[in-house]
């Protein structure tokens, strides 16, 4: 067995056909049954079945194409790695971004990793933490933010910052007493009408931790689990919510959200930069790594990321 029948039998599962394998990896059909029919005596099992409709896997087949995929993905990497080493940085690095940090970050990121690694293609994935982590432990992406890090075993983890998670109203729906902006207590919080993410999101998770210790029961009016659509609602007046103050940002500076200070308590909120230790780091992801730092370290000195940096150096 070698690699080369590996990933021949990958594109034959791939497709479900012969014919399209042999089209896809350009070699004869008759060919690439041969190479199938030698596996299968090699390996004592069968591992296609066939029919009118083309083939499919036995269950043999289903295990020989989980290590495949393994082994050819691993072999890949290997050899990005290699040709990497000891030259400019290169290759592709994905970066799983939540919606909230993906608001601020992702487009100075982008455009200083453009001008200082012009040979790394850099991908910003925009999704909920839950995806995050899953799709660091299944490797399929470099590095990622996350905020909980609790049930993380197995991944490398280093703390970026603490945010201060705020309460955000439209100037005119202001439902205190007191001057829009001010600061408000988490027991006020439980009077007003609230638009969050669903409970099986990072941001809601903490809220609702919060409020339990606090012994306060928050009136969620509203779950919605996009950013955006979020802050479109709460400026229409239609409820109010709790985000970090990077997230609304863009809201805040047009005047379409005002926030105020939680207090009693303060809901700090841990921003940590996270990545599997079993996908081996390529020169490009560990240069990604360090213009990220750089950069949030410039957002939160200007300013426009409102959070205390943490001036430990990275471990992972």
């Amino acid at each position: 067995m070698d690699i080369k029948q590996l990933r021949y039998f990958i594109a034959i599962a791939e497709e479900g056909s012969l014919s399209a394998a042999a089209q896809r990896v350009n070699v004869a059909q008759p060919s690439l049954s041969q190479h199938v029919l030698t596996l299968e005596r090699e390996l004592g099992v069968q591992l296609l079945q066939r029919s009118s409709r083309g083939v499919s896997l036995t269950e043999s087949g289903n295990i020989l194409q989980a290590h495949a995929l393994d082994i050819v993905q691993r072999l890949d990497t290997a050899i990005e790695v290699v040709r990497q080493s000891g030259s400019e940085p290169m290759g592709d690095v994905s970066f799983g971004l939540p919606s909230s940090v993906s608001m601020v970050l992702s487009v100075p990121l982008a455009e200083t990793i453009r001008i200082d690694l012009p040979k790394v293609r850099f991908r910003a994935i925009e999704a909920m933490s839950g995806f995050i982590q899953t799709w660091l432990e299944e490797m399929s992406i470099d590095i990622g933010i996350l905020y909980d890090v609790s049930s993380i075993r197995h991944l490398n983890h280093t703390l970026l910052m603490t945010e201060e998670l705020h309460f955000f109203s439209a100037a005119d729906a202001w439902p205190f007493d007191t001057d829009p902006g001010s600061p408000v207590s988490l027991a006020e919080l439980a009077n007003v009408e609230l638009v969050l993410p669903s409970p099986h999101h990072g941001l809601r998770t903490m809220i609702d931790r919060f409020a339990r210790t606090a012994g306060v029961r928050l009136n969620v009016a509203t779950e919605m689990d996009a950013l955006s659509q979020i802050k479109a609602m709460v400026a229409r007046g239609s409820g109010h919510t709790i985000l970090a103050p990077a997230a609304a940002l863009d809201f805040v500076e047009r005047g379409q959200l005002v926030m105020g200070r939680i207090v009693e308590p303060q809901m700090m909120r841990p921003v940590f930069l996270v990545r599997n230790p079993a996908k081996p780091m390529t020169q490009a992801s560990r240069e990604v790594e360090r213009v990220t730092l750089e950069v949030i370290g410039d957002l939160i000195r200007r300013g426009i990321w409102q959070a205390l940096e943490n001036h430990t150096s990275p471990s992972i």
